[in-house]
C-alpha cells in the first residue's frame, strides 16, 4: 500500500468512466497537485473517459511520478473485467513505446472499486492485461530492429488501502500463473514447425510434469499401434517425424476419480494437407494446426498451480500430415482404436481423425466430461468471422458451463447447431463414416464426425481456427498466437471444481 500521489514511476495509469458527473477523490488529488490541468482537459473535452481513448499528462516535476496516462474505459454499465484486461494491455504497449522502465496501475481509485469486482479480480485482470500485452515472440532476431521499444522491466499495483494488499497479491498470483499459461501455449504455436515437432511437443508435456507434480505418458509410433489407433498412425504415415501420443494427468481430487475432466487438443504441428495439397499461399501459417494442442498443456500448466478439486488430464495426438509415397491416400480406410472405420474422402480433413482416437483414449481412461479444442474447419471463419469460436455438443448442460467460463474469461463463443440431419452428409458407402460431409455446413459436419466417437459421454468441441492466431496486436492479443482459449479452458476446470 502506498500514496498514489507518492509513487515514484515513469507513469501511473489511471482509469476514467464516461460521462460521470463527479470525478473521484483521486482525480480531485491529482488536479489539485498538476494546478487543475484535469479538469481544464475534462472541461475542454479533451479527457472524456471514452473505451480506448487515452490522455498522458507529464507532471513537470509536480509529482514524484513523471507522467500519468489516463485510461478510458467507457460507460460504468457496460464495464467489465475484459475491458479493464483489454484497456491494461493497450496501457502497457503505449508505455512500452516510450521506453519506459516502471509503471504503475491503480486500482484503489473509486473508479474502479465502485464496480462489482473484487480487489483480487482487479488485480488479477490488471496483471494479465499487462503480461498479455507486452508478450512478443522475437527469439529468432540475432538483433532489436525496434530501438524504440523496449521492455518495462516493472509494474505496480497501487493501492492506498493497507487492508487490500493480502487479496491483491493473491490477484497478481493467479493472474501472472493465468498469463504464463496463455504465453505458454503462444510460444508453441509461434515457433516454427522444424522446433515444434512432436517430440518437442512430447518433451514440453514431460517438463510440465516434472515442474508441476504430474504424470505424463508419451506412447510411440509402437505403443499406439498395440493400442489400435489406426485413425492417428494412418494421418502420420506421410512423416518422417515420429508421431507421439501424449497424456499428461493432474489429480486435483484424488478421493473422487468420477470428478473429472478431459482436455483434448489436436496436434497436427504442421498441416500441408497430405495428398490433398493445400495452396502453397498461406501453408506456413500451418505451424499453428496444434493451437488446440498448445492450448490444453497451457491450460493445464495453469491448472497444476492453481490446484482446483477436480482431476484433470491434458491429451495430445502430435504428428504432422505431410504427403510421401506413405502418406495415406483418398478413398483409404482407417480404423480407430474403438473399431469404427473411416473412409478418407480428403487427407486434408485429418485433424478429426486424430482426434477420434484421442477422445477414444480419455473415454478409456473414464473420463466423464470431454472438451476438445482444435484449429479444425475454415468453415468456421465464414459463420463467426474471427470474433468467437464455434461450440458443438451432445450435453446442453456441459455446454453451459463453458459458455459460462467463456462469458467470465472474455473469450467468445457462439454454440452452433447440431441437428442430426447434418450427420447424413459424413455417411460412407464403404465404411462406418466419411471424414468430410461435402460442400456445406462444413465445420458441424467435422463436429459431427467427433461426435461419433463420444458416444453418450458429455462432449464439447471448440472450434478455434479463426480465433487461434491474430494480425494484430489488439489489446491484449498481440501479434500470431492469441493463446485462445486457454482462459476459459482454466476456468471450466474451476467452475466445475466447486459443483
Amino acid at each position: 500500500s502506498q500514496k498514489c500521489l507518492d509513487i515514484d514511476a515513469d507513469a501511473l495509469v489511471v482509469n476514467l468512466f464516461q460521462s460521470e458527473e463527479a470525478i473521484s477523490p483521486l482525480f480531485q488529488d491529482l488536479d489539485i497537485a498538476l494546478n487543475g490541468i484535469i479538469t481544464t482537459l475534462i472541461r475542454d473535452q479533451e479527457i472524456d473517459g471514452k473505451i480506448g481513448k487515452t490522455s498522458l499528462i507529464y507532471t513537470l516535476g509536480l509529482l514524484p511520478v513523471r507522467r500519468v496516462l489516463i485510461v478510458g474505459l467507457g460507460k460504468r454499465k457496460d464495464f467489465n473485467l475484459d475491458v479493464l484486461r483489454r484497456e491494461t494491455a493497450e496501457a502497457c504497449r503505449s508505455l512500452r513505446r516510450l521506453r519506459l522502465k516502471k509503471i504503475g496501475f491503480v486500482t484503489s481509485d473509486a473508479n474502479l472499486q465502485l464496480t462489482s469486482f473484487s480487489n483480487e479480480e482487479l488485480a488479477c485482470t490488471v496483471t494479465e492485461g499487462c503480461l498479455l500485452g507486452l508478450y512478443r515472440f522475437d527469439q529468432y532476431k540475432t538483433k532489436n530492429t525496434d530501438q524504440s521499444d523496449s521492455d518495462i522491466e516493472n509494474v505496480l499495483i497501487v493501492d492506498e488501502h493497507v487492508a487490500n494488499t493480502r487479496a491483491l497479491k493473491r490477484g497478481v498470483k493467479v493472474g501472472s500463473i493465468i498469463a504464463e499459461g496463455v504465453a505458454l501455449a503462444r510460444d508453441m504455436v509461434n515457433e516454427p514447425a522444424n522446433v515444434m515437432t512432436p517430440t518437442r511437443v512430447a518433451s514440453i508435456a514431460e517438463n510440465l510434469a516434472e515442474m508441476y507434480d504430474m504424470k505424463c505418458t508419451v506412447f510411440d509410433r509402437d505403443d499406439c499401434d498395440m493400442l489400435g489407433m489406426g485413425a492417428f498412425l494412418g494421418i502420420a504415415q506421410g512423416s518422417n517425424e515420429p508421431p507421439k501420443f501424449i497424456i499428461l494427468e493432474y489429480k486435483g481430487d484424488i478421493h473422487q476419480p468420477e470428478n473429472n475432466l478431459a482436455l483434448i487438443g489436436k496436434g497436427i504441428t504442421f498441416d500441408s494437407g497430405g495428398i490433398s495439397l493445400k495452396p502453397a499461399a498461406g501453408m506456413a501459417s500451418m505451424k499453428s494446426d496444434m493451437a488446440g494442442a498448445a492450448s490444453v498443456f497451457g491450460a493445464i500448466k495453469a491448472i497444476a498451480q492453481l490446484k482446483p478439486k477436480i482431476n484433470v488430464v491434458a491429451v495430445v495426438a502430435a504428428t504432422e500430415n505431410l504427403p510421401s509415397g506413405h502418406a495415406v491416400k483418398p478413398g483409404d480406410i482407417l480404423t480407430a482404436m474403438n473399431g469404427k472405420s473411416i473412409e478418407i474422402d480428403n487427407t486434408d480433413a485429418e485433424g478429426r481423425v486424430t482426434l477420434a482416437d484421442a477422445v477414444s483414449y480419455a473415454k478409456r481412461l473414464g473420463f466423464t466430461r470431454l472438451l476438445d479444442v482444435a484449429t479444425l474447419t475454415g468453415a468456421i471463419r465464414a459463420a463467426l468471422g474471427n470474433v468467437r469460436m464455434g461450440l458443438f455438443t451432445n450435453n446442453q448442460e456441459f455446454a453451459d458451463q463453458v459458455l459460462e467460463a467463456g462469458r467470465e474469461s472474455g473469450e467468445g463463443m457462439w454454440m452452433m447447431p447440431m441437428d442430426s440431419d447434418y450427420k447424413q452428409q459424413n455417411h460412407s458407402n464403404v465404411a462406418d463414416i466419411k471424414n468430410t460431409g461435402g460442400v456445406g455446413a462444413g465445420s458441424i459436419t467435422a463436429a459431427q464426425f467427433i461426435g461419433e466417437f463420444t458416444a453418450e459421454t458429455p462432449w464439447v468441441h471448440l472450434d478455434i481456427a479463426a480465433v487461434a492466431m491474430s494480425g494484430k496486436n489488439e489489446g491484449y492479443l498481440t501479434m500470431g498466437a492469441t493463446g485462445s482459449p486457454v482462459r476459459s479452458l482454466i476456468k471450466v476446470a474451476q467452475l466445475l471444481s466447486r459443483k
